[in-house]
């Protein structure tokens, strides 16, 4: 799982590296053609690996509810986050990946709640969450580079 768990921070830091000389403005605009936005898909990204991994392993997810309920699969960007939020959202999208290694290595996740994916996926393990949220991380990062070049 070392490399799996290697592919999530590579792909968080790359995301993160996008954001680079943005404005939170421009993290909130949603270019012609698209349904959400830059800030949105980090937002997603953070409560999408938490459901996977966490809720249907039984276990508490380590963000907030809220951020659950306006950010979860079939949402839409309705909120624009202050900077103070949006880098605590940064914050969880950055971490957290390292927490999920260390919970792994500590076997907290032993059991699992069988999920068809929309992709339509059936994920049986946590081990296959969290190949599939790579795949899903590796589609919003594409999102995000292309909402990139609207704004």
């Amino acid at each position: 799982m070392k490399i799996e768990f290697d592919v999530l921070k590579k792909s968080r830091l790359l995301a993160i590296k996008e954001l680079d000389g943005l404005t939170l403005d421009q993290m909130h605009t949603i270019p012609t053609g698209f349904k959400n936005n830059i800030a949105w898909n980090i937002a997603h990204l953070v409560v999408t690996q938490q459901l996977l991994h966490y809720k249907l392993s039984g276990l508490d997810c380590l963000c907030p509810d809220d951020l659950i309920r306006m950010y979860k699969k079939g949402t839409a960007p309705t909120k624009t986050f202050t900077e103070e939020e949006f880098d605590e959202v940064k914050e969880l999208f950055v971490g957290l990946p390292n927490t999920l290694e260390e919970d792994f290595q500590a076997g907290i996740f032993q059991n699992f709640i069988e999920y068809p994916t929309s992709a339509g996926y059936v994920l049986n393990s946590f081990e296959s969450a969290v190949v599939f949220n790579n795949f899903h991380e590796g589609i919003h990062y594409g999102i995000i580079r292309s909402i990139k070049k609207f704004i």
